[in-house]
């Protein structure tokens, strides 16, 4: 029997969880010699890499001097909240690792929680203490402080505590004596976080997420709960809603490092992949053949937001993309749900070719967009909606926490922004020279709010939210104020048309980039919208005009990203998403149409 310890790493986003684990498996060697692919081996999608995030949480293992450690990375993100929850299923301990400047920040709070109620044993690592003006000694009291507000346990509160800095690649007790490695922390798991228990009996195991092989298809991943799973064994699945199915297990596998290995039989205790599995979800247990007895199912949080999707009907429509059609696309989003647990799809009203698609936050849809139109779709989206509920009779609304970290000048005309979308302020303390505020604020106030943030603040703003509850519906909420300049016709933009039409606001297209009729080319400056004429060429005929022929100069265009142009779209408008643009175009394109519409 190996001995074994299942830990999960839970941090803010940026507080250096992905380097840790990657000096781990170092720690762990992992790497041949002379082979270092420490960088970041577990963000390992382009999307990840790209905005220094984790979305999917994966599973490593390493061996210590005879003890194997699966190490379980998870989210910091509270909108991939679905992903975080089923994952603390498989630890029996967790590693808690904090900024030492910036402390626990409000979506560390969320995972622990989450940790804390499943009775985990944690370890905090506060990391990055090379930096100036840290504050270790501090920080681990805002730590204690946090756990007991979660209403940790006393052994849970009774936490060892390591400093370090994951960069530098050294942990030790001392912050002020550095160490060469990072021992002192493996050791510390070894002998804190306890062994899974040994439960005999009929074998058990909850699928709690899923891998995907080209060659084999889907494969369930999960802890064996009880008793022993063997290579070729005959079992029974539990799905989710009560009815029970026969099959066959094919092949074994167990986590080695950062890929699989075949196995004979896995014991309790143990992390698992499961291949040869026809029908299964995740939540569903594997049981014994004879007499199955299922776990319960995890719970999952309900969705806040939803989006319409539609295929792209723009006049520019298949010129970039692969997969067009509503076939497409349906599949695609059937292929999501199987394992983003947190998402739900539907057809709009009786149409082939419009999804609803509800989700945890404008973040967790815009990463289901951004990575469709990698894979080559084109797809057209609305604007984001909040999910309202009636709760015994009156008309309730998602919550959110907001905390905003700006320097202290700018702090008024963040609470003044804030409480103009129904946000109330709970509480604000100043650390050196930042002050921290922290607000409630309904979710749709927080759609378009990060922009509005960043500029207010000079870029210096740190922003992060995550959802609390259903309460009363708090009224309307102003949205954007200034209207949209849209193109009058079809054809290809000039620097002359655009030089002159500067005065009217500013454009979101360059000289040269072809525009349709109904696209919004820029935003204007009045609150109503304008049709303008990009594609008006300078007359070449030869009459001289009095004065002399200025040069066009044009203003950068502005460049959105997909979140901002998400946040920054009105109820009459769409975001065009295809693998090499995205444009904002109004729902009617014609003019004359939408005047008649407008008008009704």
């Amino acid at each position: 029997m190996q001995d074994i310890r299942n830990i999960a790493i839970i941090a803010h986003v940026d507080h250096g969880k992905t380097t840790l684990v990657d000096k781990m498996m170092l720690a762990g060697n992992l790497f041949r010699e002379g082979q270092n692919l420490s960088n970041q081996v577990l963000d390992a999608n382009d999307l990840e890499r790209e905005r220094g995030i984790t979305i999917l949480s994966k599973n490593v293992s390493i061996n210590w001097k005879g003890t194997k450690i699966n190490i379980i990375d998870t989210p910091g993100h509270s909108d991939f909240g679905g992903e975080v929850e089923r994952v603390l299923n498989m630890a029996d301990g967790c590693l808690l690792l904090v900024d030492a400047f910036e402390g626990p920040m409000p979506q560390t709070r969320f995972v622990l929680q989450k940790a804390l109620e499943i009775g985990l044993k944690p370890i905090v690592v506060v990391n990055k203490v090379d930096k100036p003006n840290c504050r270790p000694e501090e920080v681990y009291e805002m730590v204690f402080d946090l756990m007991f507000s979660l209403n940790a346990t006393e052994d849970q509160l009774d936490f060892p505590v390591v400093y370090g800095s994951a960069k530098n690649g050294w942990m030790g007790e001392d912050y002020n004596n550095p160490t060469t490695d990072i021992t002192y922390l493996l050791d510390k798991i070894v002998e804190v976080i306890p062994a899974p228990k040994q439960l005999e009996g009929t074998p058990q195991m909850l699928i709690t997420s899923l891998d995907y092989s080209s060659y084999t298809g889907r494969i369930a991943v999960g802890r064996v709960h009880r008793g022993t799973l063997k290579d070729g064994m005959q079992v029974t699945i539990a799905h989710r809603d009560g009815s029970m199915e026969k099959t066959k297990i094919k092949e074994l596998h167990t986590f080695d490092g950062m890929g699989h290995q075949r196995i004979d039989e896995v014991e309790c205790g143990d992390i698992c992949a499961v291949i040869g599995l026809e029908k299964f979800e995740i939540g569903d247990t594997i049981c014994d053949i004879e007499n199955p007895e299922p776990l319960p199912p995890i719970a999952i949080d309900e969705p806040t937001m939803s989006m319409l999707f539609m295929i792209n009907d723009s006049p520019f429509f298949g010129k970039e993309g692969k997969f067009v059609t509503s076939r497409h696309i349906n599949d695609r989003l059937e292929k999501e749900l199987e394992k983003n647990l947190a998402l739900r799809v539907r057809p709009f009203e009786d149409s082939t070719d419009k999804w609803v698609v509800s989700g945890r936050g404008v973040l967790h849809l815009s990463v289901l967009i951004e990575t469709m139109r990698r894979e080559g779709y084109e797809l057209q989206v609305g604007q984001p909606q909040v999910i309202y509920k009636e709760i015994n009779g009156v008309k309730h609304e998602p919550v959110e926490e907001l905390t905003i970290n700006v320097p202290e000048e700018f702090a008024s005309k963040m609470i003044d922004m804030v409480t103009r979308r129904k946000g109330e302020m709970t509480s604000m303390e100043s650390q050196g020279e930042r002050t921290n505020i922290e607000f409630v604020i309904p979710s749709r106030g927080i759609i378009g709010l990060r922009t509005n943030v960043l500029t207010a603040s000079q870029g210096e703003a740190i922003m992060a939210h995550r959802f609390k509850e259903y309460q009363p519906y708090k009224g309307e909420i102003e949205r954007r104020v200034n209207g949209s300049m849209i193109a009058l016709e079809t054809g290809t933009s000039f620097a002359y048309a655009i030089d002159k039409l500067q005065d009217r606001g500013k454009f979101f297209i360059d000289p040269g980039e072809d525009v349709y009729m109904g696209e919004v080319v820029g935003e204007h400056v009045h609150d109503n919208d304008l049709v303008v004429n990009v594609c008006k060429a300078k007359q070449l005929t030869n009459v001289r005009a009095s004065g002399t022929d200025d040069k066009a100069r044009i203003i950068p265009k502005v460049v959105m990203s997909l979140e901002e142009c998400l946040e920054y779209i009105k109820e009459d408008e769409l975001v065009e998403v295809t693998p090499k643009s995205m444009r904002i175009r109004k729902v009617i394109l014609d003019h004359d149409q939408r005047k008649k519409a407008n008008k009704q």
